[in-house]
């Protein structure tokens, strides 16, 4: 049941979400500032007031704030999202990755899912308690923001350290749950309470260089090739956090015997890995065994300018991830390790940040337990520590309970965000606009 002051207002989400798409802020470069300068031209139009940040050339972030009377700034509610997307490749795409159109009853475009589709049902909501001036009982932010997917470093991570009043919160809802999971007939809705943090390593080889045409053993791209091999097969060490003990014994709760056993046993490090081998949802699989170690996955090569001279020097980009509790310094220990053997390595750190938690015991958790049980009935919450990183990174050690919340149908295939044909359905953004309506009446407006 759509609560009552949300109205019609599924049409102006859909249409938010297409002009936001038709605006290419493809990250790098990022271009950010035109989506920014379009939020802001559509908050001033309602009579409300933002301002554009803009650190560096284009790359610009929106912030707004409803003032409620005799509140906290630091008691506010913040509805965060991103506007930068990553790259598309339009031969792989069967629509226009920038076309923004609407076929099928499905809305297609690069960041459809990640995260302009969340910008469009906060910019709708923000306006809609804006125009039937609803009480809040907190401020409210609404804040759109550039560079999430290269780091944070010109979006949320300046504006915290360089305009801190903008962000002032104590809560948070982002991106990077609320995605529907089905197993055992039950359904499960992960809140992101917590979240690894990236940990970048550049694995350099040197080698001898030469004439291609008299192969060498200490080849630079042959010793690479073998050393990013060791690192792609390491299964690192198994790390049980706090928040995937509560997502696991979450799962296991509504679940019948045997498969409630079999979801408790992947707390135990001896049986983890063949109950995830065994689980038929690959994907469901692959998202636990990142929740239970730190990762590495090698993603960028480089070596050599001519095909007939063998290189003295041979790089790989590693994209680590690790979890709460584990810093730069463990999981180097832990790659060094797993290239015990094979040829001489340099690691060398870039960009990393601190893994993050936040409570899960609070009036923000159970506003989002309240909405699901009134929208999709049977359905459970549970935290959920997300294996990649978000800008909620920034905020949690500053104080802020930050949840990752954005809400899918079960048919919504999360596997589309950064990938081809990119795409979300208008009955989902219908199911979101109504669950986040309920959670914002439930923790910030007095209704």
């Amino acid at each position: 049941m759509r609560p009552c002051w949300i109205g019609p207002a599924l049409n102006e989400t859909i249409g938010y979400l297409q002009d936001l798409i038709r605006i290419d802020t493809t990250n790098p470069p990022g271009n950010e500032s035109a989506a920014a300068r379009y939020l802001a031209e559509r908050l001033a139009a309602e009579g409300v007031a933002a301002e554009v940040v803009e650190p560096a050339p284009g790359r610009g972030s929106v912030v707004a704030r409803l003032r409620a009377e005799g509140s906290r700034p630091e008691d506010a509610l913040l509805l965060l999202s991103h506007l930068d997307v990553v790259p598309a490749e339009p031969a792989g795409w069967r629509r226009d990755p920038f076309g923004g159109e609407l076929v099928d009853g499905e809305v297609w475009g690069r960041g459809a899912l990640d995260t302009k589709s969340l910008t469009a049902l906060w910019l709708t909501l923000f306006l809609k308690i804006k125009r039937e001036k609803l009480p809040l009982r907190r401020d409210l932010i609404f804040a759109a923001t550039a560079d999430e997917e290269m780091g944070g470093a010109l979006g949320v991570r300046w504006l915290v350290e360089n305009r801190p009043e903008l962000l002032e919160a104590g809560w948070c809802l982002n991106e990077g749950g609320g995605f529907a999971v089905e197993l055992g007939g039950v359904t499960y809705y992960p809140f992101q309470s917590a979240e690894k943090s990236p940990c970048w390593m550049t694995l350099r080889v040197r080698g001898t260089p030469g004439h291609a045409s008299m192969p060498r053993r200490d080849n630079a791209v042959v010793r690479l090739a073998e050393a990013v091999a060791r690192i792609g097969r390491a299964r690192l060490p198994f790390h049980l956090t706090g928040t995937a003990r509560l997502f696991v014994e979450g799962l296991a709760a509504v679940q019948e015997e045997p498969m409630a056993g079999l979801i408790r046993s992947l707390l135990d490090p001896e049986r983890a890995d063949a109950v995830l081998d065994g689980l038929p949802d690959d994907n469901l699989a692959a998202m636990l065994r990142a929740m239970l170690r730190n990762t590495a996955s090698p993603t960028v090569l480089r070596a050599g300018e001519k095909t007939n001279v063998i290189p003295s020097i041979a790089e790989a980009q590693v994209d680590c991830r690790i979890l709460p509790g584990q810093t730069p310094a463990s999981i180097r220990r832990e790659l060094l390790a797993a290239l015990e053997g094979g040829p001489e390595v340099e690691l060398e750190l870039g960009l990393s940040g601190e893994p993050t938690e936040s409570p899960v015991e609070t009036e923000l958790a159970a506003s989002i337990e309240r909405a699901l049980a009134r929208h999709s009935p049977g359905a459970h919450p549970v935290p959920f520590l997300v294996p990649g990183a978000t800008d909620s990174r920034f905020l949690r050690p500053r104080g802020v309970v930050c949840y990752g919340f954005a809400p899918t149908l079960p048919d919504v295939d999360i596997r589309l965000i950064h990938g081809h044909n990119e795409r979300i359905g208008v009955n989902t953004l219908d199911f979101a606009l109504a669950v986040l309506a309920d959670v914002l009446a439930g923790f910030a407006l007095e209704v």
